[in-house]
């Protein structure tokens, strides 16, 4: 019997886990060790076991379910993504990527295949960073790039450490976060952007990942009353900010064809509507596929911190606090992933791409043979509620994901 997708399975499965954490505008809040990221993992683990999986939590609360191979004792191909969800976020990212690797799992055992390597999803913890930063936690101290400690120590902005909170939720593991042997890592994950959508593609085989760097920046300079401090005595960091505002988007459009550039995230003190702002911070976010590029907008958006602190008179922070560099994926699962979408989807319905996003697959990529693959982003909409993709496009993403498996796992 052939392996094939059950889609209606696959379908209730989706829309019963996004019940968890639903908010009103059709999306989800379940951030990273938060109660309704608990309640989710219960559910991954409730399900993993009905598939019989053997499950298993490691020290990052990285979630595993591992079905065995004809030869148990060979690296396994892992597949999966994350669960946790930005604030108010999208039903599809992350999710995807873990409920298709369980009904992979399904389809397998539905048509009694077996495989000659062992196969395993996994739940990375904590794949956002929205309530810790970094993001990419869970995956980065699988691979090595930070150690247990550091991360355990990470807080959220009311102090909570996620050490302490993965032993809150119940699910600080005691199997070791480390690398080990893997045959690959696949993901499946929406695309987060508008290249599929605008070229009525079904299908994206990722080629690679862009680089990036986050930094966080500060001004200090002198609160006053609003009305009567005249504008030539005025020191006010908000001034100085709106200039590096301005500048990442003039960096961005000059400094590559692929740069873009963000500010996503402002505070603002004492934030009062009669009182000159005293100290402001904010985010950068620079990204693309050339590495060189990266490195020399931060370069250019350091500078323009400088010059606009001496115009406004204030004091200033540059922390440049993560740098991940592009990630090429490995061309035997770019190939295996082009071949499943050649199969599903024919000639004309997949391109290969880039992604703009950061993944776990990056990581993973460090320390293993790595591929993904995209399924359309409606109108290249991602991390909010309205966040959309076609059904029949997510079921081709799958039997994809399902062709690259069953040729993997039998290597």
């Amino acid at each position: 019997m052939r392996a094939t997708i059950d889609a209606d399975r696959l379908r209730e499965r989706f829309d019963a886990f996004n019940e968890i954490g639903a908010t009103e505008r059709g999306g989800v809040d379940r951030p990273s060790l938060s109660p309704e990221n608990r309640e989710a993992r219960d559910r991954l683990v409730e399900w993993f076991e009905a598939a019989d999986l053997a499950v298993t939590v490691d020290e990052m609360g990285n979630l595993f379910g591992r079905r065995p191979g004809s030869d148990d004792s060979l690296a396994p191909v892992l597949l999966g993504s994350h669960v946790d969800s930005q604030y108010n976020g999208g039903r599809y990212d992350g999710v995807l990527g873990v409920l298709g690797a369980l009904e992979v799992v399904e389809a397998l055992n539905d048509a009694g295949t077996g495989t000659e390597r062992p196969v395993e999803v996994v739940a990375w913890s904590n794949e956002e960073g929205v309530r810790f930063q970094p993001d990419m936690l869970g995956s980065g101290v699988f691979a090595g790039v930070f150690d247990v400690e550091y991360a355990h120590g990470r807080e959220d902005k009311e102090g909570n450490r996620f050490g302490d909170e993965l032993e809150r939720i119940g699910y600080a593991g005691t199997a070791p976060c480390e690398p080990r042997d893997l045959h690959c890592y696949l993901e499946l994950h929406v695309e987060q952007g508008p290249y599929l959508d605008e070229g009525d593609l079904s299908i994206g085989v990722v080629e690679g990942v862009y680089g990036f760097s986050w930094a966080n920046v500060a001004f200090e300079g002198q609160a006053d009353h609003a009305g009567p401090t005249p504008m030539h005595l005025r020191h006010d960091a908000l001034v100085a900010t709106s200039d590096v505002v301005q500048s990442v988007r003039r960096i961005a459009g000059t400094g590559g064809a692929d740069l873009v550039g963000t500010v996503g995230s402002i505070d603002a003190h004492p934030n009062s509507i009669n009182v000159i702002p005293e100290r402001v911070e904010f985010t950068l976010d620079f990204r693309s596929y050339d590495d060189g590029v990266v490195e020399a907008a931060v370069d250019r958006a350091r500078r323009e911190v400088e010059w606009a602190a001496e115009r406004e008179d204030v004091e200033w922070e540059f922390e440049e606090i993560m740098r991940i560099d592009a990630a090429p994926f490995a061309d035997e699962c770019i190939e295996a992933v082009e071949r499943a979408a050649r199969s599903v989807v024919g000639e004309d319905d997949y391109t290969r791409i880039v992604s703009g996003a950061g993944h776990d697959a990056s990581y993973l990529n460090e320390i293993c043979p790595t591929g993904m693959i995209f399924v359309p982003s409606v109108g290249g909409i991602s991390h909010v509620e309205e966040e959309y993709t076609e059904w029949e496009d997510v079921v081709r993403g799958v039997e994809v994901l399902l062709g690259a498996v069953l040729e993997k796992a039998d290597e």
